[in-house]
């Protein structure tokens, strides 16, 4: 059986190349002209290729590696072996992730997976659909009445974008995507099964029964965002969903009806955000974070995995827990059950006294 490469690196550069594009200097004897025909992890690299490392617990895999070029902060430079160029940087990761889209700028988003241009025969794209030049549309998409898309946007295999949703330029719709009752601005990456612009929760309660309440807003989602994977975003009830620009939502991860989400916002997978919530922005959620509705959680607030959100969080805070509350509370009442604990089980393992 083939062994396929699905992400071969479409370049090389050369060591000058890429101090001048991390804006580093090159260590004195190193030759700029040496030439990088990729990245690979420090275990693996070869003679050809990049590196990088910014944790202690890789110290021995770095004196071992054998990277053309290794990208380390300051701190493990002396560890760097004398076969491996150094280029010394104080936040290597985001040097070598900036490096790492020009050796695989296909690996940036989801690209067509059949159709190399227009739309496939395979799909559906209704008359009164506005479809500008350089839209991809693979097999087995659905695009309603009214929807108007963008130039340079994929839409993935059996996608479905319902009447009048509006998708921006530069946009990539994953396969079995489906987007309704949504505006979406550019350079938006939706994964695969994401579910944008459904009913939100909403139940009038009674002895009699439950009152379905109509939802009547929409999902607004801005530009530069990215909704992984069977990622599940409602309408709004009254006001818009919104989802506002540069925010990063991982895989499954459920927001609610009329909930507004700020700019460059982070949330990790398994997150749930109950209905009419606001984070502003720069928060972020660790993995199943929990959060009640109606809260707000402000400007630049970090919420750790796990965590259980009941109460208004001020801006700039970082708290964990259930219910969640500043992290030194947090830590003071886990360091005292451990002593309770501790104390616990001794008193009970002594023998009787006589």
């Amino acid at each position: 059986m083939s062994d396929p490469i699905f992400f071969a690196s479409s370049t090389a550069l050369s060591l000058g190349d890429i101090a001048g594009a991390a804006g580093i200097s090159l260590p004195e004897g190193a030759d700029p002209g040496a030439m990088v025909g990729g990245a690979s992890p420090l275990e693996t690299a070869g003679p050809g290729d990049l590196a990088y490392m910014d944790n202690a617990r890789y110290g021995d895999v770095l004196a071992q590696t054998k990277a053309l070029a290794c990208l380390v902060s300051p701190r493990f430079a002396a560890k760097v072996p004398p076969t491996t160029v150094a280029l010394v940087t104080r936040d290597p990761y985001r040097v070598y992730a900036g490096l790492l889209a020009r050796f695989h700028p296909e690996a940036m988003r989801p690209h067509s997976q059949f159709a190399t241009e227009g739309v496939s025969p395979g799909a559906h794209v209704h008359p009164k659909a506005r479809l500008e030049d350089g839209v991809i549309v693979d097999p087995g998409a659905v695009i309603g009445p009214g929807a108007e898309i963008g130039s340079g946007t994929v839409i993935g295999p059996n996608a479905v974008i319902g009447p009048n949703v509006r998708i921006g330029r530069d946009c990539s719709i994953g396969a079995g995507v489906t987007l309704a009752y949504a505006l979406v601005g550019n350079r938006v990456i939706l994964h695969p099964g994401a579910r944008i612009g459904q009913d939100g929760f909403g139940f009038a309660m009674g002895p009699g029964g439950h009152l379905k309440v109509p939802q009547t807003g929409r999902v607004i989602v801005q530009d530069d965002v990215e909704i992984g994977a069977n990622t599940t975003i409602d309408r709004g009830a009254g006001r818009d969903t919104v989802i506002g620009e540069g925010t990063k939502i991982d895989n499954l991860v459920q927001i609610a009806h009329n909930v507004v989400i700020g700019r460059h916002c982070v949330i990790v997978s398994g997150v749930g955000i109950s209905g009419s919530t606001t984070l502003e922005d720069y928060v972020v959620l660790g993995g199943q974070v929990g959060v009640v509705g109606h809260l707000r959680i402000g400007m630049g607030s970090q919420i750790a995995g796990s965590s259980n959100v009941n109460r208004d969080v001020p801006p700039g805070s970082r708290w964990g827990g259930t219910p969640a509350k500043p992290v030194r509370t947090w830590f003071r009442e886990l360091t005292a059950l451990a002593r309770l604990a501790e104390k616990s089980g001794r008193d009970t393992s002594e023998p009787p006294k006589d």
